[in-house]
């Protein structure tokens, strides 16, 4: 009899803790996904911005701002991360003002000034993408078009392609969202972190309409059509050196690796200003004004030089493991 008592007592702890846990994982996710809206204020007037508001078919009306320089070289739409806004981008706005690029940044849907009911790590977010980009087409005619995605704003253009740009960057792309949310709980629990970010991922579909299987920008990298450019920290968490490599590894040619030394999940810019510009600039310098003659220092200089059958090794692993 009190064998039996204890395994029951045994047995209703357990189910108390895994209620627990499913209630807290539920309101974590829901902290995750829940809308970041803050106020912009005025464009800036040094860089000659002005404001502008274009319909997405994420359901949002997406705001944000437009640069133009003097000289007209080419746009570049810039692509916030999670949480952030295009104030995230604005460093990046002046940095590529000065080279004589105009810029087109927003507020992804339920960020920043743009209404949303939910932040979908993407899924929504491509079609603010695909509405930015036709924004800048149609406001620089005749002018090539770059993209600069961060974190979340990579994953959407990824998933928004292939968009009929002219280069694009990604920095700090997650290839999947499962090795995403794994990662991101593994920095916060180690080795504990196999069950609630499972139960995280279970609750896609009910909470947010789709599956963590649409959700793989990975698979569309091939499909860009248009010189890229693979950024991230060396001692990243969030986006591994390896899933760094496995993504720069299935992307066609003309491609390149940019791994920060001993970044972390972190703005790239941030990190290094002066580096940024030349490794960002440069890449743009080359591909949307043809300077192709201009030297450029070799990836091996900062010890970025990929190894290629590492590289599809980390590819391969990562591609099947959904």
């Amino acid at each position: 009899m009190q064998r039996r008592r204890m395994i029951r007592r045994a047995m209703i702890a357990a189910s108390c803790l895994v209620v627990t846990g499913l209630v807290a994982s539920w309101f974590v996710a829901g902290a995750l996904v829940a809308p970041s809206p803050r106020v912009i204020g005025d464009p800036p007037r040094e860089l000659n911005a002005t404001a502008f508001v274009v319909k997405s078919d994420s359901g949002s009306l997406v705001s944000g701002w437009q640069t133009r320089p003097n000289d007209g070289n080419g746009v570049i739409v810039l692509l916030h991360g999670i949480h952030g806004s295009r104030l995230s981008m604005l460093d990046r706005a002046r940095m590529l003002h000065d080279a004589g690029y105009a810029t087109v940044m927003i507020d992804f849907q339920a960020h920043g000034e743009s209404p949303g009911d939910t932040i979908t790590v993407g899924y929504l977010e491509q079609h603010d993408v695909r509405a930015a980009v036709e924004f800048a087409r149609r406001e620089h005619p005749n002018e090539p078009i770059g993209v600069i995605g961060v974190s979340l704003g990579g994953a959407a253009a990824l998933l928004a392609s292939p968009l009929k740009i002219d280069a694009l960057v990604l920095e700090s792309v997650y290839p999947n969202i499962h090795d995403a949310i794994h990662n991101r709980v593994a920095a916060k629990l180690g080795p504990l972190s196999t069950v609630p970010a499972t139960i995280l991922l279970l609750q896609f579909q009910p909470r947010l309409g789709f599956s963590p299987q649409q959700l793989r920008p990975i698979d569309h990298l091939p499909d860009v059509g248009c010189p890229v450019c693979v950024a991230s920290g060396s001692d990243d968490l969030h986006t591994t050196a390896s899933e760094t490599q496995a993504m720069f590894s299935v992307a066609t040619e003309p491609k390149r690796l940019w791994l920060v030394d001993g970044a972390e999940h972190v703005d790239l810019f941030g990190e290094d200003p002066m580096e940024y510009r030349e490794r960002i600039v440069g890449f743009f310098d080359e591909y949307l004004r043809g300077d192709r003659e201009t030297p450029t220092r070799p990836l091996t200089e900062l010890g970025t030089e990929p190894n290629t059958e590492q590289s599809t090794r980390f590819a391969a692993g990562l591609r099947s493991r959904l």
